[in-house]
């Protein structure tokens, strides 16, 4: 399910915080799961079967698209409304030439962080064309892409339509979303191995490596490995929405494990990464800086039409303030964070509907915090906190 080198030409993978809260949503989640048991499983968001048409010496291509908006609501009495997706994915999928195209709007909302205009993430992030690669396929089970590529890292895609929440998570942060470079895909029985070379949170430096590792041990069970890293040193000319400059110095490092049964679908996994000290430096900060999570992710089917799905996270970043340390994570330095996301998901053919609740808290004493909460009256910082956020998406997929 989470394979992103076995399902990137259909794109989707259906997949930039408390303890007891945590514990019983995922009883009352329990008590769903059982309730349900036997109902036919849904995929959430799943793309209708492609428009197939014959294009002269381009062969056979096929055409899909998905259209929708989101409207969001903050508990500090934030509200925003705007377009999600507006995109068309054009493909060629056989032959020895092959390549994906997928082009238009969209916009990424992830916990914790602040929201922009559509316009403004689509400007400041990849562009009209998003991802764009050239394919060559010489076997079945071989093939090398040159383009604009989605990344190898991570258990989440970056585009809504691609994943059972609408927002993406604390651990999404540290990862990278598209990279321009290289990769080569290989797959033997039941392991798929991918390895690229890119320029990393997309700097136009060619620098970074990445991999992935994924062994089917049976229909149910899988378990994958993936890393990456810069090979060098990249400036901080390089600075943008898409390009942050100290995770494009990072290495990072997931492993996880998932389990796909008839009805439910849940990946644990851990992630570490680490900035080292040169990098560090260069930005004006001391000593190297990591951190470290886990999380979450299950989607259960109630019906055929209806799922719902849940994300259960952990983050912390090393270091203090007093110790010139960076904040990875955007909470500070010496910062811990926990989000619980719950999004239940309605689709009947191509329309699609779904609502989310997210919940985050970070204790920081770095002084780092969310907007216009936890004010310290001396200083003026925000003192960690928490952030409660609802939206709703919907539109059409074809």
């Amino acid at each position: 399910m989470f394979n992103r080198v076995a399902v990137k030409k259909q794109c989707p993978r259906i997949g930039h915080r408390r303890s007891m809260t945590r514990i019983s949503a995922l009883s009352v989640l329990g008590c769903l799961l059982c309730f349900f048991n036997g109902v036919a499983q849904a995929a959430p968001l799943a793309l209708s079967s492609p428009l197939t048409f014959k294009a002269g010496p381009l062969g056979t291509l096929n055409v899909q698209g998905v259209a929708s908006g989101y409207g969001v609501w903050q508990d500090n009495k934030y509200a925003s409304a705007d377009i999600s997706n507006g995109m068309v994915i054009i493909q060629k999928n056989t032959g020895l030439v092959q390549f994906y195209l997928q082009a238009g709007a969209y916009n990424v909302m992830s916990l914790g962080s602040n929201f922009v205009s559509t316009g403004t993430f689509t400007q400041n992030t990849f562009g009209a064309l998003p991802v764009g690669y050239l394919e060559i396929a010489p076997t079945d089970n071989f093939n090398v892409q040159i383009g604009k590529l989605p990344t190898l890292i991570g258990a989440e895609y970056t585009f809504s339509f691609q994943n059972w929440n609408i927002e993406r998570g604390l651990l999404w942060g540290q990862e990278n979303a598209v990279n321009k470079g290289i990769q080569a895909n290989y797959t033997m029985g039941p392991v798929t191995a991918a390895l690229s070379w890119n320029d990393g949170f997309y700097s136009n430096r060619f620098n970074w490596v990445t991999g992935a590792l994924t062994w089917s041990i049976n229909k149910e069970n899988s378990v994958f490995f993936q890393a990456g890293g810069n090979m060098g040193h990249t400036n901080f000319a390089y600075s943008s929405i898409a390009t942050t400059p100290l995770q494009n110095n990072e290495s990072i490092y997931d492993l996880g494990y998932t389990y796909t049964g008839e009805n439910l679908v849940v990946t644990p996994y851990v992630q570490y990464t680490s900035v080292p000290a040169s990098a560090m430096t260069l930005a004006g900060y001391n000593g190297s800086q990591s951190t470290i999570g886990a999380a979450i992710l299950a989607d259960y089917s109630l019906t055929d039409k209806i799922s719902v799905a849940g994300r259960v996270e952990y983050i912390s970043n090393s270091g203090t303030a007093i110790d010139g340390a960076a904040s990875l994570t955007g909470f500070g330095p010496g910062s811990h964070a926990w989000s619980l996301t719950v999004t239940p998901t309605y689709q009947d053919g191509g329309f699609f509907a779904r609502a989310e609740l997210s919940y985050v808290t970070a204790s920081s004493p770095a002084g780092y915090g969310f907007s216009g909460q936890n004010i310290d009256p001396n200083t003026g910082s925000a003192l960690g906190g928490t952030q409660l956020r609802g939206m709703v998406e919907t539109g059409f997929m074809f």
